[in-house]
């Protein structure tokens, strides 16, 4: 039995959860989050305790005990409270705007940097270095995090790029001189 697996979820008052065989969906103050779940996977729920257990103990369904409760506890916490991400733009002349449904960023190259933004993610730009991110769906966030620090990820030498908030560069010497 898995040791995450087997801990029991803890669902808020203002969150509403319903579940058939093969899909969950979680409503709440932020939004609706659904997702699939295989048949082996079931569910039990007390009050404001869900749990999650097996319906067949095979060694490859074992495996997704751990992730699937994970996954319902991710999608309770985000539609209860939301989560955030602050990515940090360090550089000369590095700026992050947000003009309508897109973020434009200048990190540099000869042109801006445009990325459109999902739905379900709200962008707050502050002193146009520090970017916010809030959403209820964990998985999209870090994806849309990711996908703006693509364009310029964080050099040793100098330390230049898009950071994560309390990131730490491990710093590179440069070239010893003669």
């Amino acid at each position: 039995m898995s040791r995450i697996g087997k801990l029991p979820i803890v669902i808020p008052n203002n969150v509403n959860i319903n579940w058939s065989d093969s899909e969950i969906i979680v409503k709440g103050k932020f939004g609706t989050l659904q997702t699939k779940i295989p048949e082996t996977i079931g569910i039990q729920q007390n009050d404001s305790i869900l749990k999650v257990s097996l319906k067949n103990e095979a060694r490859n369904l074992r495996s997704l005990h751990g992730l699937y409760r994970t996954l319902i506890n991710n999608m309770v916490i985000g539609v209860s409270e939301q989560f955030q991400l602050t990515l940090i733009l360090k550089g000369v002349g590095y700026r992050a705007a947000v003009q309508g449904k897109e973020i434009v960023l200048n990190l540099g190259y000869s042109h801006p940097v445009k990325i459109n933004i999902p739905e379900s993610i709200s962008v707050d730009v502050v002193q146009n270095t520090t970017i916010n991110l809030k959403s209820c769906d964990k998985e999209l966030l870090g994806l849309f995090a990711s996908n703006i620090r693509a364009w310029r990820k964080p050099e040793p030498y100098k330390g230049k790029g898009i950071l994560y908030k309390d990131e730490q560069i491990i710093r590179k010497a440069g070239k010893a001189g003669k």
